[in-house]
This record gives C-alpha cells, structure tokens and sequence, in this order.
C-alpha cells in the first residue's frame, strides 16, 4: 500500500471509528449500507459489515439504543457498558480496514476519545430532572456520527483537521466534567453523612 493510500485509509478509519465512540450502531448500519450499495468502497477486510445480517443486527442495535438513550438511567447504564463494547468494536474495524496494528490503535483510541467525551458529558446531563436536553443530546449524537462518518469519506483529511480539534477540546472539556462529577460526588456523599447524623 502506498503511503498515501495508507494516510487515507487511517484517516478513514479515524472516521468510522469517532464515529462509533459515539453510535457503534448507527455508524456500523450507515457503514454497512454505503458499501452494499456502492456508494463508497470499504477498504481492506472491512466489506464484512456489507452482510445483510450485520445492517440488519447494526439496526435493531441502533432503534433499542434510540430508545434508551432517552431515559436518564437507562442511558447511564446503556453507556456504562458500551465503555467495553465500542472502543473494541472500533479496533476490529480498524484491523479490518488496514490489516495491521495501526488500525487496531487508531480505531481503539479514537473511538475511546469520543466515547468518554460523549458519557461525561450525558452523566452531567443525566442528572438534570427534566428530559429535553437528554432527548437533545441523544439526537445530536446521532446527527454528529453520522454527519462525521460522512464527513470522513467525502474529505478525510478536513475531517481529520476536526478531529484534531476535538482531541484538544476532549483532553480540557474531560478534566473540567471529570472535575464537575468529582464535585457533585463529594456534595452527595456530604449530604448523606448529614442525614445519617
């Protein structure tokens, strides 16, 4: 593989898998439908999630994960246990498409970098009593993992430029909710030792 083609693949793979950080499903069904038909050509080994039964399963995913991510606990839980479920599903796909270790740490990472981002943020908005901005933010994400999953193969490389930009934000928005949680533990945990006394 050329270097260029290479560069272009790892971009693509960047891609795909910010976007599964935030909606595996979503990503793997809309990844899944653009190469079965034609609209774009998946690199390496990645042609497995063209299988009806993976756009089909990828669906199913997607309209429970629709659902549940509108239910403060649920979506708390939901996102919990996604932590092991995208990140790796990400680093197969990134094999899949390059065939090498690079894929395996571009796809892991990158995916780990949005899904973290994605669950401090919904833990600070799950603990707001009313559901709008739940529902707000669960549509957004969508739009956002499919907007950048698209975004990645019409221009790879400005994709790659945002991504750049969301890494840096990631890395001061995660200390800040990381800090924000940290704070609203201790008030809690002030608040039960007050009404044990």
């Amino acid at each position: 593989m050329e270097l260029t083609e290479t560069l272009s693949v790892l971009a693509l793979v960047a891609g795909f898998s910010w976007s599964s950080g935030l909606n595996l499903y979503a990503t793997t069904c809309a990844l899944g439908l653009a190469g079965a038909t034609g609209t774009v050509d998946l690199p390496g080994e990645l042609y497995y999630v063209e299988s009806p039964w993976v756009i089909g399963a990828a669906g199913v995913m997607y309209c429970i994960e629709f659902f549940a991510d509108k239910i403060p606990w649920l979506d708390s839980a939901w996102g919990t246990l996604h932590t092991f479920i995208r990140p790796p599903a990400a680093a197969v796909m990134g094999y899949a498409a390059t065939g090498d270790v690079t894929g395996v740490l571009v796809g892991g990472g990158v995916a780990t970098s949005s899904h973290l981002s994605k669950e401090g943020l919904r833990a600070a908005i799950n603990m707001s009593p009313e559901p709008f901005t739940n529902w707000a933010a669960s549509i957004g994400e969508d739009v956002s993992a499919l907007g950048g999953l698209w975004l990645a193969f019409a221009s790879p490389w400005i994709f790659v430029g945002f991504l750049l930009v969301f890494l840096v934000v990631f890395v001061i928005l995660f200390r800040k909710i990381w800090s924000f949680l940290k704070r609203r533990r201790e008030k809690k945990r002030e608040r039960q030792e007050q009404r044990r006394r």
